[in-house]
């Protein structure tokens, strides 16, 4: 495979292209392995506050969301970044990244999960978790 990446040729290069799309789809991993691997690769970068919601039976939009916050707009788009960075490499995964540039809220969506890393203040405006979690309202303090 490596010779037909390295040719000069173009059809080569979609062969290898096709074969790695292949290859990757044939390892893309169950919804719940890519959640652990979300909140592994959230706790080794330092995350805070993780919080997974299990969505399966309430939208359509995905098994599973997970909400974090990191300590500052630079934490905020690294932990999207390196999230994104290690699904590629491990599972094939091209994930959609919405925000990283301000890092205030970064989504960063995986197909089965969908990730929000906040800023603490940002996140605490808008408590999108409670809009998910049973018998919570966006007013309520929880208590």
């Amino acid at each position: 495979m490596e010779d037909r990446v390295l040719s000069t040729e173009p059809q080569a290069a979609v062969a290898a292209d096709t074969e790695a799309a292949y290859v990757a789809a044939k390892t893309r991993p169950t919804n719940t392995v890519l959640l652990e691997r979300i909140l592994s690769s959230l706790d080794e970068d330092k995350a805070e506050d993780v919080v997974q919601i299990d969505l399966r039976g309430k939208t359509a939009i995905a098994d599973f969301m997970v909400i974090a916050s990191g300590r500052s707009t630079r934490q905020v788009a690294a932990l999207a970044e390196k999230l994104s960075d290690r699904l590629k490499h491990e599972y094939g995964i091209i994930s959609k990244i919405e925000g990283k540039s301000t890092g205030d809220w970064v989504l960063i969506d995986t197909g089965d999960v969908i990730v929000h890393v906040f800023r603490p203040e940002v996140r605490e405006f808008y408590q999108i978790e409670k809009m998910w979690q049973p018998g919570m309202t966006p007013n309520q303090d929880g208590a």
